[in-house]
């Protein structure tokens, strides 16, 4: 396995940035990683290496470098001020912001020779679910293969809302949604669905039964693993179709 730290130019500043891929058999599909609200961390290092190791070239941008902030540490106990500064930098990003950031991505994986200059993945966990599907919406003749998993703000009013923009993907998409959820409960993901019905979208939601948000992080007291290990095999089996 090839690793490395880049720092990608933005129009916002510097983006700290892992990637990894096989050494051999390139150039591999790329994959993009949206980080979730905790931010970057060797737990999701693994991740990437996981896709890594399927043979895909993964990114894994540290989407808070416009507060100066890369690995967050423990994030604490509700009301903690760690969780409190956790929550600012997660409401101080934006979608448009993600998607100059996904542009960046792009221009820099298309000089990569390890690179596959062919249809690429976006998968986003928690707040990261939203930008995996815009991604696919504003980039639809590259994006080929989006997951939002337990993502939150999947029904807003907003007008980059996840249930309004996947119609425009060209992507399969796939939601994977715990049914233990306060940041996307039951009638919030049964909303979801209606808009997805109607969107035309080639999509999947599929619930999660039993499970909390963060089931599929190892570290966390929720995990679960053979929802985590189902929750791979249908990511997998996504690029595989879509990402050849």
């Amino acid at each position: 396995m090839i690793e490395e730290t880049v720092d990608i130019a933005t129009r916002d500043g510097t983006m700290t940035t892992f990637i990894c891929h096989p050494e051999r058999g390139g150039p591999h599909p790329v994959i993009i990683i949206y980080m979730d609200a905790p931010g970057i961390r060797e737990e999701l290092r693994d991740m990437a290496r996981r896709l890594g190791t399927a043979g895909y070239y993964v990114v894994l941008p540290n989407m808070y470098y416009r507060s100066g902030e890369m690995e967050l540490g423990p994030i604490g106990a509700e009301g903690s001020p760690e969780r409190a500064k956790m929550f600012a930098l997660m409401n101080s990003i934006t979608i448009p912001m993600v998607m100059d950031d996904t542009a960046a991505i792009l221009d820099l994986v298309a000089g990569r020779a390890a690179a596959s200059p062919g249809p690429i993945g976006c998968m986003g966990y928690c707040m990261s679910g939203t930008y995996a599907v815009n991604a696919a919406a504003r980039f639809p003749d590259r994006v080929a293969a989006a997951a939002s998993i337990y993502g939150a703000n999947l029904v807003t009013e907003a007008d980059d809302s996840p249930h309004k923009v996947a119609g425009r993907a060209k992507a399969e998409l796939y939601f994977a949604c715990a049914e233990i959820d306060i940041w996307a409960p039951p009638e919030t993901v049964a909303a979801l669905q209606t808009a997805l019905d109607a969107s035309g979208a080639n999509v999947e939601l599929e619930i999660y039964p039993g499970v909390h948000h963060g089931f599929a992080f190892p570290l966390r007291p929720i995990y679960d693993k053979p929802a985590a290990e189902r929750h791979w095999e249908r990511l997998l089996a996504l690029f595989r179709r879509r990402l050849a």
